[in-house]
């Protein structure tokens, strides 16, 4: 049995959700062992075990080591990943409300499902917009488009908003199945099409999310940037705010997504998603450094390349639990912090 060591590298749950989508894929079981084991919370949270037993569903594996605290786990597919009607929710592993990613689950199961052989419906509750963690607008806006041109369709949508700390939320996903991946070279932009934006707030004043939003369109302004900027009163059952920048070019688009806590100004909300979409716009690779490390499972399974502005960690990471499974095929030019190369053989 194939054992991960969930404390490499960058150590936290992304080891442990593409170890997982690659036993499904690849019909082999995995062991993972001291998982997030340097993190404040140590082994797995309620929205790590909500992506366990997601993947374990559709693919009929047994586990062992399946509960929130565990630093191992054992996991034996016990069939090809299966099309089906499903629903996984945080907040009933949690064991009450929780605003664990929404994200983060599905991409999880995406890539089993997509190659399934069948149509999937899946209804996914607990936080959509939520810190450390891509929020629904940057998977329906950069991280699909870009698995779009691989070959995977993917239609989602949002039904409610779930902020930190109380989630909530809602999307429904739609996947047709039958997937045949296809290389992808990732390497160049393209012209800037258009930027546009959205400065979202539940629960709170109005000013909050037009404070945000007339910042960052006087910021984009001044470095003479024309941004679409829409103010959007979202439905949720907790506060929360944020804004999120999407750079559509040519051949690739990046987002950049920034929330507000107690205490900090809205401004200076805006003033973080803006910053970041122009340190990207600042370099030359392609990819942004979160959507760099989300191509890594489908480039190892068809091969493909993509340049990137921020060599990162979780980059880094990511390539060496692919390559436990499937053995050296990416060549990685840059060190982390600096704009990166990365090619993958088939």
């Amino acid at each position: 049995m194939l054992t991960i060591d969930g404390a490499h590298g960058e150590g936290g749950g992304q080891i442990l959700r593409t170890a997982l989508s690659l036993a499904a894929v690849l019909q082999r079981p995995v062991r993972i062992e001291r998982i997030r084991a340097e993190r404040p919370k140590p082994g797995l949270r309620p929205q790590h075990l909500t992506a366990v037993r997601a993947i374990a569903a559709i693919c009929g594996a047994t586990l062992a080591g399946d509960q929130v605290g565990s630093s191992e786990l054992i996991f034996t597919p016990g069939h090809v990943p299966r099309p089906g009607d499903y629903t996984f929710d945080v907040s009933q592993t949690a064991g009450t409300g929780s605003a664990g990613a929404v994200s983060l689950i599905l991409q999880t199961v995406l890539i089993p499902l997509a190659l399934a052989e069948g149509p999937s419906r899946l209804v996914l509750r607990g936080g959509t917009h939520v810190p450390w963690s891509p929020p629904f607008h940057y998977l329906a806006h950069v991280y699909l488009p870009s698995l779009a041109r691989m070959g995977v369709t993917v239609e989602m949508r949002l039904e409610r908003w779930g902020w930190y700390p109380r989630g909530g939320g809602e999307v429904v996903v739609h996947l047709p199945g039958h997937a045949r991946l296809c290389p992808w070279e990732f390497t160049r932009r393209g012209e800037l099409c258009r930027v546009w934006g959205i400065s979202a707030a539940s629960r709170l004043p109005a000013h909050v999310r037009q404070r945000q939003a007339q910042q960052a369109r006087a910021r984009l302004r001044d470095a003479g940037v024309t941004v679409e900027m829409s103010e959007i009163d979202a439905p949720s059952v907790g506060p929360g705010t944020c804004v999120f920048l999407c750079a559509e070019h040519e051949e690739i688009a990046a987002g950049f997504a920034a929330y507000g806590r107690r205490g900090l100004p809205a401004e200076q909300v805006a003033d973080a998603a803006v910053d970041a979409f122009l340190a990207y716009e600042s370099r030359e690779g392609a990819a942004d450094p979160y959507l760099a490390d989300q191509l890594v499972l489908p480039l190892a399974l068809v091969g493909g390349a993509l340049t990137t502005t921020e060599v990162t960690r979780h980059l880094v990471t990511n390539i060496w639990v692919a390559e436990q499974f499937l053995g050296p095929r990416f060549t990685l030019e840059g060190q982390e912090g600096t704009e990166g190369l990365l090619r993958c053989s088939s």
